[in-house]
């Protein structure tokens, strides 16, 4: 199973330091990209995977790529910040490989690694925080041009530096997840990035050069699952992330994860979940 991560590419995008106040406060994000952060100074928020992570200085965090994500500080945050895209082989992604940490205590030699890229690339940094000025794919693919200009040897130290921190999340003792084939990675992907609106089998099928009931036998085939049943399972994970870390209506939830109407998400959620969505949030608040 190894053998693969042979073909491990990780492509640097931003890195930087960044003094945060109150404007870091962004919502409904999901980027192409995986981020790495280093807390310093201070205290924020990341939610994403159904947890409230809570910055501290002192340790590192990853947010995969595709991940639905908050981001929210009440006074001052310091922290390193690396953004990166992953793939290994022909377009698959390591998450669907491996499990993973989200939060570590940071080593000296971890630091060590942050300030390294930084010094590498110090023209990498972020004009402005806000994910909707860089998370365009079009100003990514930009940037990752840049790589291909590098000297040999800050590309490869780079390479090195940004596989030795993202190797220190990944969870060993996990068995391997599903492997995504990779000629449905990217649908995969388009399909977390727009459950907010109308996904029909018919569009994703055109997407695969696929009719729609063959595309159909092929996604369950590929992922034991309807594409359908994936779609609403996708759905249903967002809404559960949102009801647990947002203060959001019902309609703006509904609203967020792609549902017709209040009634439906509620009716389906219920059927799914075996609870409403108000008494899932109110229990799960009181734990």
């Amino acid at each position: 199973m190894n053998k693969i991560f042979q073909s491990l590419k990780l492509s640097l995008l931003h890195v930087g330091y960044a003094k945060l106040d109150t404007s870091w406060d962004y919502d409904n994000v999901i980027s192409p990209f995986s981020r790495l952060y280093l807390a310093t100074e201070g205290t924020a928020k990341v939610f994403h995977t159904y947890k409230e992570i809570d910055l501290k200085p002192g340790y590192m965090y990853l947010v995969p790529s595709f991940t639905y994500s908050r981001y929210k500080c009440d006074a001052m945050h310091e922290q390193y910040y690396i953004h990166f895209l992953e793939e290994v082989g022909d377009g698959i992604s390591i998450y669907d490989l491996r499990a993973f940490h989200y939060e570590l205590k940071a080593s000296a030699f971890d630091i060590k690694c942050f300030k390294r890229i930084q010094e590498l690339h110090s023209h990498r940094s972020l004009v402005n925080e806000d994910p909707r000025s860089y998370d365009h794919r079009s100003k990514i693919a930009k940037i990752e041009e840049e790589n291909d200009v590098l000297p040999a040897s800050t590309f490869i130290e780079t390479q090195a530096l940004l596989q030795l921190l993202l190797s220190r999340f990944i969870q060993n003792n996990k068995s391997s997840k599903m492997f995504a084939r990779s000629d449905f990675y990217e649908l995969i992907n388009y399909i977390k990035e727009h459950l907010h609106e109308p996904l029909n089998i018919a569009d994703l099928a055109k997407r695969c050069n696929l009719s729609p009931d063959h595309f159909s036998r092929v996604f369950q085939q590929k992922f034991g699952i309807r594409p359908s049943k994936y779609i609403q399972t996708k759905r249903i994970e967002r809404s559960e992330t949102l009801l647990l870390t947002t203060n959001n209506t019902l309609a703006e939830i509904a609203e967020k994860t792609g549902w017709d109407n209040v009634s439906y998400f509620t009716r389906v959620f219920k059927k799914t979940t075996g609870q409403t969505p108000a008494k899932f949030r109110q229990e799960r608040r009181m734990i």
